[in-house]
């Protein structure tokens, strides 16, 4: 047995127990190429990357990006994800619903900056703005590699025919309906 695939199970088994999340697309690219695969997790630190952005803005970025691609394992991921790291269930259920006027201002600004961004609408210009202003350009780029990064962890699954609608996702121990973006 490869040492290195070995090694690379672990952590795929580390990671799904920790999130209770499906790591089967990445085992199915470890299986085509471990090279692939070790690629791939080059974007683990452009996923992960966080500088002077408020959690709830950075979270809220991640989730539009989720929804927009339609993913419900990927936007439940992100949900625990932000319960982990102590972002407030209300937050993440008015994220989720789009319900902006009941988001703490951090998160209301991510989250009007990440549709923008994705709808190309020129509010976009505005808002981008906003955030360097209240946080500078690292701010920018975190939100930037957010969105990017949340969008692109969904087109992979589904082009390797493991993404699933989202439907329902579990915050703070109550089940809600989720619409795609």
């Amino acid at each position: 047995m490869n040492p290195l695939k070995a090694l690379i199970r672990n952590r795929l088994d580390a990671f799904e127990r920790e999130h209770d999340y499906d790591m089967g697309y990445a085992r199915e690219i470890l299986e085509i190429s471990t090279a692939a695969l070790l690629r791939f997790n080059g974007v683990m630190g452009l996923a992960q990357y966080r500088e002077d952005v408020p959690r709830e803005a950075w979270y809220a970025a991640k989730l539009v990006g989720t929804l927009a691609e339609d993913c419900g394992p990927c936007t439940q991921l992100v949900v625990r994800m932000a319960e982990g790291d102590g972002v407030a269930p209300a937050t993440i259920r008015a994220m989720l619903r789009g319900q902006e006027a009941a988001m703490p201002p951090d998160a209301a600004l991510g989250w009007r900056f990440a549709r923008a961004v994705l709808a190309h609408d020129l509010e976009a210009d505005v808002l981008r703005r906003e955030v360097v202003r209240r946080w500078g350009r690292r701010a920018l780029v975190s939100l930037a590699y957010a969105l990017t990064s949340a969008r692109m962890f969904p087109t992979l699954k589904y082009a390797l025919g493991h993404g699933h609608s989202c439907v329902r996702v579990r915050v703070g121990g109550e089940e809600l309906p989720v619409a795609a973006a």
